[in-house]
């Protein structure tokens, strides 16, 4: 699957921590301790990237965690009510996420780390179900990785040479 380039100097980022780790490494002369910081960026209209920064102190770990994510970004497919354009599942080691399209009203059903991912991709109605491994790390890729391969009507249309209203019948 190609991957498409964004080029996120021209989008309006926010960003949100999803989590931080202390991390000790036993050494000869004692304890070396970093941390790692799990930070999720997005523009609130489709896209969306997540990225892992590792440093000697937080706001570092932070800022390197930033930078990574904003590299990764990937478009999202939105339908009209911001939901998803169809039920998927994003798989990422041992997480799985159930990710269903939801009507107008319905809002954000979704655990935590689950709900930063698709908050800041700009979907506002839709419902989650987190299976298997609860890792943070991993249900955000998992949630990333089904949003990722999403595809709008037109997309389907295109690839099946077809009408859009022949594929939404």
């Amino acid at each position: 699957m190609k991957r498409e380039i964004i080029d996120a100097s021209q989008l309006e980022l926010n960003e949100k921590v999803v989590s931080i780790k202390r991390v000790t490494k036993v050494v000869k002369g004692g304890k070396n301790m970093k941390f790692t910081a799990l930070v999720v960026v997005g523009d609130g209209n489709g896209h969306v990237g997540v990225g892992l920064g590792k440093a000697k102190e937080i706001p570092e770990a932070i800022r390197k965690g930033k930078e990574d994510a904003a590299k990764k970004l990937v478009n999202v497919a939105l339908d009209d009510n911001a939901s998803i354009p169809h039920d998927f599942e994003g798989v990422f080691g041992g997480s799985h996420v159930i990710l269903k399209r939801a009507p107008e009203g319905t809002g954000v059903i979704a655990g935590g780390p689950a709900r930063n991912v698709l908050e800041l991709a700009g979907i506002r109605n839709i419902r989650t179900k987190s299976l298997g491994s609860r890792n943070k790390q991993n249900v955000v890729l998992a949630t990333l990785e089904g949003l990722r391969q999403l595809k709008s009507p037109e997309e389907v249309a295109r690839l099946r040479g077809k009408a859009v209203e022949e594929i939404r019948a």
